[in-house]
Formats: structure tokens, C-alpha cells, sequence
């Protein structure tokens, strides 16, 4: 099976998942109920699956979709304030080939990039439980087994340790508690292994008070494509 159907199968997969009663339920009231912003839209209601270039090389991990983003859109980072941020900075860096992402009918490509989130379902308060996480886990690991990226972003501590908790259970950590979440954090944990790059989630609690800025997130790219220009 080629890498694009083998991907396609696990987006398919995430569209139809059921497995998180909490969240199913979070999600289908949000489409019905809606936002009067957006009560003209059919929302999309559905796990959310990752999406990107089949051939990346940078592998993109946050933390959910937004209750009235990607649960609205069906794309991750799609249609909120979050995805305005990231999106401006990877069109910035080269990753993208526009810097909006508001629908998954507006054109947009990622060029060497592939961006999925650590749960596929928008939670209530953007906070899901372990037990979701571990629900998703099976998706991010198959995702990044078919593309064996060269380097790792986690946006958030959560989507840190959702990808650290991934090589403790396969046996390539002894533990994670001794590689700690940052923002600029960058980690070699194997040579065999993908970069891990770290970045505070683009949240507007980060935007918008200053603690994030787009150079903040202008040099973490930059240090990405450094590393991967020279692996």
C-alpha cells in the first residue's frame, strides 16, 4: 500500500471513530448548537484527521481541534485564531504554499510538512483526559511510522509528552521525565530517531498576552529547517 493510502486509510478511520463517548457527544452538540458566527456553516462534527504532504520530513503535533475550528472545518488548525498564527509562520518558513486556512476547500498545501493533533476530537474546555489521549495514540503512531520523519514540533507540553509517551511504550525511553517541554526546546533522543522540537501552543491565552510572538515562532522554524537541510 503506498504512504498517500495508507494515510488516507487512517484519516478515514479518525472520521468514523466513536471511541470516546465524552467526546462524541462534546462535539456533536457544538455542531448542532453551533456558534451564531457560524450558524450558516454545516459543521463538520467528525474526528478530525491529520493532514499534509505524504512525503514530510517535518512532522506537526498540537494539542485537539477547536470546538468551532476543526470541529467546524474538518481540517486541524483550520478556522480559528490558532491556526492564523501557525499557518502565517509555515507559509512564512516555506512549509505551506498560503498563509490562511480557513476551510478544506481553500487551496492550501503543506510543503514537507504533516500536522496532526494528539486527541482527533475538539474536548470540552480544550482539556481531554488521559484516557482519550491513549484512545488516539494508536493513529499518531501508525502516522508517523508510515512517514519516519526527520524532525518532531510539539506544540504544548501535552503533544510533547503524547509523542514522548509513543517511544517510552515502544521501549525507546527508559522514561520522559528527564526530557522536559520548553519552548525552543530541541532534543536528539536517538540518532535514529526524529529531532524533537518544541513550541507553546498557538493558543490566543499565548497570542494574544505577548507570551508568544511570531518571532518566537520565525526562530523555531528557522532551526528546523536548518537541521533539516543538513540530515
Amino acid at each position: 500500500m503506498s504512504d498517500t493510502r495508507a494515510l488516507r486509510v487512517i484519516q478515514q478511520e479518525v472520521e468514523a471513530c466513536r471511541r470516546c463517548p465524552r467526546l462524541v457527544k462534546y462535539r456533536e452538540k457544538v455542531a448542532r448548537e453551533k456558534r451564531r458566527a457560524f450558524r450558516d456553516w454545516e459543521y463538520w462534527g467528525h474526528g478530525v484527521p491529520g493532514f499534509g504532504d505524504p512525503n514530510a520530513k517535518l512532522f506537526i503535533l498540537g494539542l485537539a481541534p477547536a470546538a468551532h475550528g476543526g470541529n467546524r472545518t474538518g481540517r486541524v488548525f483550520t478556522g480559528d485564531r490558532s491556526g492564523d498564527f501557525l499557518f502565517a509562520a509555515l507559509y512564512k518558513a516555506g512549509f505551506a504554499n498560503q498563509a490562511t486556512s480557513v476551510r478544506r476547500d481553500d487551496g492550501l498545501n503543506l510543503n514537507g510538512a504533516y500536522i496532526a493533533a494528539a486527541v482527533r476530537c475538539a474536548p470540552p474546555a480544550n482539556k481531554p483526559l488521559r484516557s482519550e489521549i491513549l484512545h488516539c495514540r494508536g493513529y499518531l503512531e501508525r502516522e508517523l511510522d508510515i512517514l519516519r520523519p526527520r524532525a518532531v514540533l510539539a506544540l504544548g507540553k501535552i503533544a510533547w509528552d503524547a509523542y514522548l509517551e509513543i517511544l517510552k511504550q515502544e521501549g525507546r525511553i527508559a522514561s520522559r521525565a528527564g526530557i522536559r517541554f520548553a519552548h525552543g526546546a530541541e532534543c536528539t533522543i536517538a540518532e535514529e530517531l526524529p529531532r524533537l522540537f518544541g513550541a507553546y501552543h498557538p493558543s490566543q491565552q499565548n497570542t494574544q498576552t505577548g507570551r508568544l510572538t511570531e518571532a518566537m515562532y520565525a526562530g523555531v522554524f528557522q532551526r528546523i529547517r536548518r537541521f533539516l537541510s543538513q540530515a
